[in-house]
């Protein structure tokens, strides 16, 4: 773009742009790419300039893609970044700022133009834009089957780039602008409505020259992510003018505008960042988008997706175990720092989902994380997800649920959540919580998210895995908090006049429908089903704490004489019966109890007496009933969930990186 760019405006008219995009070829040997490269720019990252920055680059790409198969000047820009790039650990470590300088900027325009390339061309035809080769004099090229493949090449340099050159202060908007340009090349997925299965990029980066950088790609990933590095400040990483000499390269360069060259510095010369980019890390967010991307990628036709096998695989750093010789990619990393680094991350979709994936997939990472003294720096990012329901997507919230399932398969997990006490939950405001197990909360949200979904979504997979976790955890309640105990009775009392609601408009239904066969008539019968289903579980969890540890929960016995009235009308049902007769002989040995000690008795005196009935209660009057346990597992053909949902994060959450809404075949605009 030279030295005379300064704004996105100037853009399609600047001499060096139309130059690259002209007529004539331009070798690699030419002057002129030092001139095109030494330019001063502030990248930006807000949508609308970002908007501006497509619309230039698309009219200089017009020209490009007409002229560029007679010229094969994109061939020859790419080859002189990747002349460049041989010397970036040198230059990294000698301080050579204008080279990474100039390096970066070559990548910052490629990328440029692959993203509108990719939105607009078949994989085929880009293939074609990468493979010429000058055969002759100027404009005598050709495309021969046996000129180099520069796409690979090119993704080959990038991962080299990523996991070699070490992240230093003038090192980071190239690595960076390398992690970009990677998300770029795959991003033709989201110009797809169906999910892609072969793909050229997705076969150089499973196959061939990238495939042994596969786990060292994914641990430096994941180490971005771990480090959440901010962006230098703005001087500290790229090229400042000085008062001597500094031959030709420099010569070029003292052109440059006023400023400083800010490369994705958040809130450099001229831009103001988002106040969420302020609070993150660009490469940190960047690397997790991207390794999202690489780890759901689909299976080749005979090679199982590398990047998922070495998330499934990595071990913890203090473990001394031998790796299994039947995966290549396994690594080791430090679990304490991934650790944490999730705790602090859940606000983020993508944190969310690559946690999920860990707990999922990675068994190594599950048994360390159900082992961990301070499990609730994970759980309450957690709930605090599921509290604020009405905020997330629903994808975020799908995730945060199943996360709570999966650890709730734990039977330790499920114990000691109820040993942790929590103080002043101030997020949670329906009532002041000043001391509560972590057990009790995380039934007091899931709840609230059973009762959240029962009145607006009305989603059966909510409701399901929602009743899942609870399940899991319910022959381990310990010690319930009596605000917890009370919403489980309330919850189904909830239920129960819905039940009884849709009984009466089913009977009414019934009653019109035989006085006229025209108007077709709701299907009460199948709502009556789903809500039956529903009390039932309910009933069912009431009934595994009641006959594994009532004694261990007075307070839920006090909610339910309390509400005993409720559970009346279930006591003669068909579907309830047989679950119904533990929970009416708890409730007649209590109330009996009760009765003898005398009217109007204190809440003390009244747990005092169930404390002391617990202990008579003679256990083997309760009828025993299969454990109930469940287990999450991911439907079949999950791509078709994860991979539009990783590519809504991108869309949505990449840094510095937009496409045209109007161009997106993948998902609706409102599922990201």
């Amino acid at each position: 773009m030279g030295a005379n760019s300064s704004s996105i405006s100037e853009l399609p008219e600047n001499e060096y742009l139309k130059k690259l995009s002209g007529a004539e070829p331009i070798s690699e040997n030419d002057p002129f790419w030092n001139q095109l490269l030494s330019f001063s720019f502030t990248t930006p990252t807000n949508s609308a300039d970002l908007k501006l920055l497509e619309e230039a680059t698309i009219s200089v790409c017009k020209s490009l893609v007409e002229k560029n198969p007679r010229t094969g000047n994109l061939g020859s820009l790419v080859k002189v970044f990747l002349s460049r790039t041989k010397e970036l650990k040198i230059s990294a470590e000698c301080q050579n700022h204008l080279f990474i300088w100039q390096a970066h900027n070559a990548l910052f325009i490629i990328c440029c133009l692959l993203k509108v390339f990719i939105s607009r061309m078949s994989e085929e035809e880009l293939q074609v834009h990468f493979t010429y080769e000058e055969k002759g004099g100027a404009g005598s090229g050709s495309y021969g089957a046996e000129c180099e493949d520069l796409i690979e090449e090119l993704l080959c340099c990038l991962v080299q780039l990523i996991v070699e050159i070490p992240l230093l202060d003038i090192t980071y908007s190239i690595s960076l602008e390398a992690v970009t340009t990677l998300i770029v090349f795959l991003s033709c997925q989201l110009f797809h409505k169906e999910i892609l299965r072969e793909s050229i990029i997705h076969r150089h980066l499973m196959h061939g020259r990238c495939l042994p950088y596969t786990s060292r790609l994914v641990k430096t990933l994941l180490y971005n992510f771990i480090r959440q590095e901010r962006s230098p400040p703005p001087g500290t990483h790229v090229f400042q003018q000085q008062t001597d000499g500094g031959g030709l390269l420099y010569g070029i360069a003292s052109g440059v505008a006023t400023g400083l060259w800010t490369v994705f510095t958040l809130g450099g010369v001229g831009s103001k960042a988002s106040p969420q980019l302020e609070q993150c890390s660009p490469l940190a967010n960047q690397s997790l988008l991207l390794l999202l991307v690489l780890a759901n990628l689909t299976d080749a036709p005979d090679t199982p997706n590398p990047y998922r096998q070495a998330i499934m695989s990595f071990k913890n750093t203090q473990d001394n175990t031998a790796f299994s010789s039947s995966n290549p990619h396994a690594f080791q990393i430090n679990f304490n720092s991934l650790y944490t680094a999730l705790c602090e991350q859940q606000k983020s979709d993508q944190a969310t989902l690559l946690l999920y994936m860990l707990l999922h997939q990675n068994s190594n990472v599950r048994t360390y994380v159900l082992a961990r003294t301070d499990i609730e720096n994970l759980v309450l990012p957690i709930l605090e997800i599921l509290y604020h329901v009405e905020e997330r997507n629903s994808h975020h919230v799908y995730m945060a649920l199943i996360i709570l399932l999966i650890l709730t398969e734990d039977d330790g997990f499920n114990r000691s959540i109820h040993e942790v006490i929590l103080k002043n939950i101030t997020w949670y405001a329906e009532r002041v919580l000043t001391e509560i197990s972590l057990g009790s909360l995380l039934i007091l949200v899931v709840i609230r998210t059973i009762q959240y979904n029962m009145t607006r979504t009305r989603d059966k997979y909510l409701h399901t895995n929602c009743l899942a976790a609870l399940a899991n955890m319910s022959a381990q309640f310990r010690s319930l908090h009596q605000y917890a105990a009370q919403r489980i009775i309330s919850l189904f009392s909830l239920l129960s006049k819905k039940h009884n609601k849709v009984l009466e408009q089913a009977t009414q239904s019934l009653r019109g429908s035989l006085g006229s066969s025209d108007s077709p008539c709701p299907d009460y019968a199948q709502d009556l089903n789903v809500i039956e289903e529903v009390i039932r579980m309910m009933l069912e969890i009431i009934n595994s704490c009641l006959t594994n540890s009532l004694h261990h929960n007075p307070n839920l016995v006090y909610a339910l004489l309390y509400k005993r009235d409720l559970f009346e009308q279930f006591r003669t049902h068909p579907s309830f019966q047989d679950i119904m007769q533990n929970i009416d002989l708890v409730i007649s040995f209590f109330s009996s109890r009760l009765e003898q000690a005398g009217a109007e008795l204190s809440v003390e005196r009244v747990l005092e007496i169930i404390k002391q009935g617990a202990v008579a209660l003679p256990k083997d009057r309760l009828r025993k009933f299969p454990e109930l346990k469940f287990k999450y597992v991911e439907e079949e053909q999950p791509e078709e969930f994860f991979i539009p949902y990783v590519w809504s994060l991108v869309y949505n959450s990449a840094v510095a990186l937009y496409w045209n809404p109007h161009d997106i075949q993948l998902f609706t605009m409102d599922s990201g």
